[in-house]
């Protein structure tokens, strides 16, 4: 009887503190969805390498330039800027479980001497103003409320002459009101249309603002995304994957919650689109 007892109140107990570390609308607190995601050891943004060498090209991101890598994840793209243009990258993200992949990535890179991670949040960037010769940000800017602090903050930390780009999910076609919501459910974010993405970057000041969008489908973003990290590693993370899933009921959930409310017609009104404006010299 004693032991029922018990076996009742730690099943009560542990209730409570699912409970507790639920956000208000009964889903796991997005700093722990971030940590979980740092499990897998991957974190992408749409259009993969093609996206992010497009971004390069239009920011003239070249060998003797410095970039901030806004919201860097586990650091892909800060690295691949470091082993193959050769430049001096900041990166930063909001997690530290992140910034403690990336630091890793780095040095299994070997490229720890030019690239430096640090912990921060994108709407407050600790950083001196005109510091920066390009400001990448990939899907990052889908996730404040207030998206034009975040990107006047992109700005202020660019120099003068220098590039702000952006690659962000973006509405192609007016989704249905049940589209929306389940998809803003599922990712916590915040998406707009190419217009509404390329006024944030004229209303912050930059010049010459380019906006690219494009369609996406589910074997060009798995091509794109394995020519970015290679498709062996790819490999890795879905056996990660899946392991984590059977093991770890949080990833479970996390795994559930982020996937269960994607509707099956999103490609029809979801693409990116990649944005990119001059600050004024």
């Amino acid at each position: 009887m004693i032991g029922v007892v018990r076996n009742a109140e730690r099943r009560r107990m542990t209730r409570e503190r699912e409970d507790n570390r639920r956000d208000e609308g009964g889903r796991l607190p997005f700093a722990e969805m971030l940590d979980l995601a740092a499990k897998l050891d991957m974190t992408k943004h749409y259009g993969g390498l093609d996206a992010t060498n497009e971004l390069i090209e239009l920011c003239h991101i070249t060998g003797d330039k410095l970039v901030l890598d806004v919201g860097c994840g586990v650091g892909i793209s800060a690295c691949y800027l470091a082993k193959e243009i050769g430049c001096r990258v900041m990166g930063l993200d909001i997690a530290a479980s992140m910034i403690r992949k990336a630091r890793e990535r780095a040095v299994r890179n070997r490229v720890e001497d030019r690239v430096t991670f640090k912990v921060a949040d994108a709407r407050a960037l600790p950083f001196e103003d005109d510091t920066f010769d390009a400001v990448l940000v990939e899907s990052v800017t889908q996730f404040p409320t207030d998206k034009q602090a975040a990107v006047n903050g992109y700005v202020r930390v660019a120099k003068p002459g220098g590039f702000v780009g952006l690659n962000e999910a973006t509405w192609l076609a007016t989704p249905t009101e049940d589209v929306a919501k389940n998809f803003r459910a599922s990712t916590r974010a915040t998406h707009l249309t190419v217009e509404g993405w390329k006024e944030l970057l004229v209303n912050a000041g930059l010049t010459g603002v380019i906006a690219r969008s494009y369609a996406v489908n589910s074997r060009s973003e798995s091509i794109n995304q394995g020519k970015l990290v290679g498709f062996g590693y790819l490999l890795k993370v879905a056996f990660r994957t899946l392991v984590l899933y059977m093991r770890d009921p949080d990833f479970k959930r996390f795994i559930r919650e982020t996937t269960e409310g994607i509707p099956r017609n999103l490609s029809e009104y979801l693409g990116y689109g990649l944005y990119v404006g001059q600050k004024v010299g």
